[in-house]
Formats: C-alpha cells, sequence, structure tokens
C-alpha cells in the first residue's frame, strides 16, 4: 500500500502539470504513453517489437496519435489500410509465421490505443475543463465502484473476468459520477445544460467500467496480473489509462463533434 501511494503521488505531480499545460509537453507525454501501452499489449501476446510487425505497429500507433489539425482523418485511414496491406504482405513473406490472428490483434492494439490516447490529445486541445471532467468522472467512478463495493458488495457484477467486482459497487460509480457531473455544471465552464452533463456523466460512467473490465479480459485470457510494472503498485500504462481509452472517444463526440 505504500508502495502504491508513492507511486500515485509521485504520478500526480507530474501528470497534471502537464495536463495543466497542454500543448508540446503533454502530446509528448501522451506520445510517451501510447508508445508504452502499445508495447504492453504486444509483449502480452508475445510479439517483438524489435520486428516488422512491431515496427509497423509502432509507425501506425504515432500516425493515429497525430492531433486532427496536422493530419486530416483521410491520412489516417489511409494509414490503416496500408498498415492492413503490409501486415499481410509479410504473413505471406514469412509463410504464414507470422499468422493471420496475429495481424489482427497486432492492428486491433494500435488502433485501440492509439485512438483513445488521440483523443486525449483532440478533447485537451478543445479545453481543460472537458479533459478535466473525464477525469474526474472516472476517478469518481472508479473511487465509488470499490469503496461501495467494500462496504456492500455482494452480487458479483462478472465473476469469470473480474472476481472481486459486485453489482452494488458497479451501481455505486455511477452515482459518484453523476454527483460529479452535477459539480461540473454548477462551478464549471461548460454551456451543455445539467440533464445532458448527467446523461453525458452515466454514459462515460458505465463504458469506463467496461473498459476496465475490457482489460481485465484481455489480462486474464494471456494470463498476466499486471499490463506493465512501469507504475511500482499500480501495473503498467493501460492498467491505469484502461477506462479512458474507452470513454475519451465517446466524450468527443457527445461534447464536440
Amino acid at each position: 500500500m505504500k508502495q502504491r501511494i508513492i507511486t500515485a503521488i509521485i504520478a500526480i505531480a507530474i501528470f497534471v502539470p502537464v495536463v495543466y499545460l497542454g500543448g508540446i509537453p503533454f502530446a509528448t507525454v501522451i506520445y510517451l504513453a501510447g508508445t508504452v501501452g502499445l508495447y504492453e499489449l504486444l509483449r502480452m501476446k508475445k510479439m517483438s517489437i524489435v520486428s516488422v510487425p512491431g515496427l509497423l505497429s509502432f509507425l501506425l500507433l504515432w500516425l493515429l496519435l497525430a492531433p486532427h489539425t496536422w493530419l486530416i482523418h483521410a491520412y489516417k485511414m489511409e494509414g490503416i489500410v496500408v498498415a492492413v496491406l503490409l501486415f499481410l504482405t509479410y504473413s505471406v513473406l514469412t509463410k504464414n509465421r507470422f499468422t493471420f490472428d496475429e495481424v489482427g490483434f497486432a492492428l486491433l492494439s494500435t488502433v485501440y490505443v492509439g485512438m483513445g490516447f488521440c483523443y486525449m490529445l483532440e478533447i485537451r486541445s478543445s479545453g481543460l475543463v472537458y479533459l478535466l471532467f473525464a477525469l474526474f468522472i472516472i476517478w469518481a467512478t472508479d473511487s465509488g465502484a470499490y469503496f461501495v463495493g467494500r462496504a456492500v458488495g455482494k452480487k458479483k457484477l462478472w465473476p469469470e473476468i473480474s472476481p472481486n467486482k459486485t453489482i452494488e459497487g458497479a451501481v455505486g460509480g455511477v452515482v459518484c459520477a453523476l454527483v460529479v457531473a452535477a459539480l461540473f455544471f454548477f462551478f464549471a465552464p461548460l454551456d451543455q445544460s445539467l440533464i445532458y452533463l448527467l446523461l453525458i456523466g452515466l454514459v462515460i460512467s458505465i463504458f469506463g467500467q467496461i473498459g476496465d473490465l475490457a482489460q481485465s479480459a484481455f489480462k486474464r485470457h494471456y494470463g498476466v496480473k499486471d499490463s506493465g510494472k512501469i507504475l511500482p503498485g499500480h501495473g503498467g500504462i493501460l492498467d491505469r489509462f484502461d477506462s479512458l481509452l474507452f470513454i475519451l472517444p465517446i466524450l468527443y463526440f457527445l461534447m464536440m463533434a
């Protein structure tokens, strides 16, 4: 527990000022986080980053992370198409040692990580308050689910994937998220109505918990406890950003698209 607290304090001390600054410092941190996150996924599959598929995956990731102000969406879609063709070509050249399943894994992993972190950059560029809204909703959801689940949780939410999560905890997380959404309406410069903010809070709280379960699902599938060890006591980048990767594209389309 002591290690977890120390790591959290250090991470917050680094991340919060960078979020506030935005711009190049924030983009640099997000590029690093996305790169580490993709590395964690490829390592679960035992795919070497020092290989043709590894290189293609990271090149596609860095393209997907580019903010929309730098490259239009069409270039990203064309990049995905080119990556598909190159991956399949490599599968043929290796006489199927690099299998179709591995092609699918590499592409899905790259798009999942790349687009999630890309929308973090997009939302920050739209205004600090929007990213803070996302962060506080997720923190409230996670905290509410944990404390309510520990206090009154009895019915298992999805024991095959995450044995410790409960239905009561999940509901508690949603309630806490709605409280935070209401507080943002009264105290933050957002243009949306109270009802709309509550609706957004409900949606991203639910999908944030689904993102957390998705992370648990593929860790369980690949037989790992944590996605990485970069954050002592907290696991890897994906262990900390799993919910955000799920909800940031949703938040962007609901509030800014």
